[in-house]
């Protein structure tokens, strides 16, 4: 098909010409003389007029004219076409590319791109140490960091497209990957907190503030500060005596702030170590009212960052923001994607936390929102699979609400497919027969693929589904997606799908063939692994393929160690097995005939899901130190 050509004129915003040959080709959109008049104009948020042959585009912020531009293309076959937006809160992405999916720059463009077109205000690269800072040769060694040259000129991309690019580091804790090192632990309260108090560790801090904001434009920065678990502990207990977690908080705090300063940074943290002192769990969201200590060690002049990907209801999100309100002022929002869950993203846990959140957040005026894509435990899922969470909070934020049509509408429109695959990929996860905790949503997914075919740990838990059925229909329905933007995804999802298939057909029988010392039935099952062995074979040849179009090829070696211990687990229970089917005396198959115990299952019955491979893959202990 021709592109469409338009001829713009009025006001249009420094680096257009720039943003629309990236663009453009994405909406089959082209300028040039002759073309359509298109009249572009200032306004309060994007708007897109087409009637009687005259085009109106209006915009507040460049990003808003990209919005636009798509909203223009939407319409473009409608005799009449007017869309007026007013955004209720600026929308920020962070993407996780500390848990060993580090994407490639070329990927990111290609991702700033659909965001452009989104509306998207802002993009947030969530690097625990993987940027360079030129003192420190350990940090995000072999890992895949950014270089100071590669993160410049993201950039000037990302504001060629009006997106604010922010770096989003750690100041405090989540840091493992560098104090894991001999030559870090120097700076090291425990394997993942640094060390308050200790001018070594301010020395590091500068050097790792100037580096990571001094490739971009924006004073913006997070500081994360989360989830610093047994802060002060560690070697801060030896050091200097037992002390209130709060206080130490606030006085690193206080020197961080300083740093920022000295830099002229504005920051923002996450907020959770504001209310874990004050929880008889050490959790975030059940810690009641801040604590007169919690107030007096919040530090001003640094933006709360409220997190929280669980909920399902409006009011206990707006119970949060009221604390965080009490607290330290109106906070930011992340919400999350949840593309941790492993190989699968679930979108129906997305869309239950989501609608309510952003609702609650849009009543209580908060400024800025995140959609978060983390990565926990080896970023399985493609951050492709992230962009439906995405499209969905630019909606939102322009409309005010959730509409599933317009959904799939804007989805086809800024990222060129069906959302329907996407949203479909929660089956993987939330199986038949299964049902999960409030918050915590099953991920078979993962633990299916990972589960062994001799120690089987979810063997209680699944006991009674056959689940095989289930994972062959998807085999079938996902090989059927193959055209598009998005078809070696879904390649992939079918393949995925086949492997779980077979890896079912074994665990829905095999246990009970050998109770009943079936060695016909054994036998027959053994021999159908030998195609789970190739299925799963070719699952780790197109997952290499996906990370290596998107990813930098560190931390590819950690699924290829997954997938090669699926293949070696599957030959050894073949092995076995035929050795005990065919008579072999010292074959007992001890594994096998062990009464099974629940593992996730509670007692109303519900599963949690399982989301760390060394918790799925055996009872015994991984790591040996």
């Amino acid at each position: 098909m021709e592109p469409i050509l338009l001829s713009f004129s009025g006001t249009l915003p420094e680096g257009f010409p720039r943003a629309l040959e990236e663009l453009g080709p994405l909406l089959g959109l082209v300028a040039g003389e002759g073309g359509v008049p298109v009249e572009v104009f200032r306004s309060k948020g994007p708007e897109a007029e087409k009637q009687g042959g005259r085009v109106r585009l209006g915009w507040s912020k460049p990003v808003h004219l990209y919005r636009a531009l798509s909203l223009l293309r939407e319409g473009w076959e409608e005799p009449s076409y007017v869309r007026r937006e007013r955004p209720c809160f600026e929308v920020g992405a962070m993407l996780d590319v500390s848990r060993n999916a580090v994407l490639k720059p070329e990927a990111l463009r290609r991702l700033l791109c659909r965001m452009a077109l989104m509306g998207i205000d802002a993009a947030m690269l969530y690097t625990e140490e993987t940027y360079e800072v030129p003192e420190e040769p350990y940090f995000g060694y072999m890992r895949g960091r950014y270089s100071a040259e590669e993160l410049r000129a993201l950039d000037d991309y990302a504001a060629a497209l009006g997106i604010e690019l922010i770096p989003c580091i750690q100041t405090l804790g989540h840091l493992n990957r560098f104090l894991h090192w001999p030559a870090a632990r120097r700076y090291a309260d425990n394997g993942e907190v640094l060390l308050a108090d200790s001018e070594e560790t301010y020395g590091l801090l500068r050097r790792m503030l100037r580096a990571a904001s001094a490739p971009f434009r924006t004073r913006r920065i997070h500081i994360g500060m989360d989830e610093a678990h047994g802060i002060g502990l560690g070697t801060h207990l030896r050091k200097f005596g037992y002390e209130d977690p709060h206080a130490i908080i606030r006085r690193h705090l206080l020197r961080v702030k300083e740093l920022t300063d000295e830099l002229g940074l504005e920051p923002m943290m996450w907020s959770d170590m504001y209310f874990r002192p004050d929880s008889p769990t050490g959790g975030y969201y059940d810690s009641g009212e801040p604590s007169q200590a919690a107030m007096d060690s919040v530090v001003p002049g640094v933006r709360l960052v409220y997190w929280d990907y669980y909920h399902n209801t409006e009011a206990e999100y707006e119970s949060m923001l009221e604390r965080h309100r009490k607290l330290a002022g109106t906070p930011v929002f992340a919400g999350g994607v949840w593309t941790w869950a492993g190989p699968a993203p679930d979108y129906e846990k997305t869309l239950q936390t989501t609608v309510p959140a952003l609702t609650a957040c849009k009543k209580a005026g908060v400024p800025l929102v995140l959609v978060t894509a983390w990565g926990d435990d080896g970023a399985e899922a493609s951050f492709l699979t992230a962009l439906p969470g995405l499209q969905l909070y630019a909606e939102f934020s322009y409309t005010g609400g959730y509409d599933a049509d317009q959904l799939a509408r804007r989805f086809r429109t800024c990222c060129g497919g069906d959302i329907a695959p996407f949203l479909g990929l929660s089956r993987f996860n939330g199986v038949p027969g299964t049902r999960p905790t409030p918050v915590q949503p099953v991920n078979a997914a993962k633990f299916l693929l990972y589960q062994d075919p001799m120690v089987q740990l979810f063997a209680k838990d699944l006991e009674g589904l056959a689940l095989s059925d289930h994972f062959a229909g998807l085999a079938e329905e996902y090989a059927g997606y193959a055209e598009g933007p998005f078809q070696p995804l879904m390649a992939f999802y079918a393949q995925l799908a086949r492997v779980l298939a077979g890896k079912c057909r074994w665990h829905e029988s095999i246990a009970a063939a050998v109770a009943r010392e079936d060695r016909a039935a054994a036998a027959s099952l053994a021999a159908d692994l030998a195609q789970v062995e190739r299925d799963a074979a070719a699952l780790r040849r197109l997952w290499r393929s996906l990370w290596m179009d998107l990813n930098k090829p560190y931390g590819f070696e950690v699924i290829d160690g997954r997938m090669g211990a699926v293949q070696a687990r599957l030959e050894t229970a073949r092995t076995r097995v035929s050795a005990w089917a065919a008579g072999d005396p010292g074959e007992g198959l001890e594994e096998l005939r062990e009464a099974p115990l629940p593992y996730t299952l509670r007692e109303d019955g519900a599963l949690s899901g399982c989301y760390a491979i060394g918790d799925i893959v055996s009872a015994c202990k991984i790591n040996m130190a």
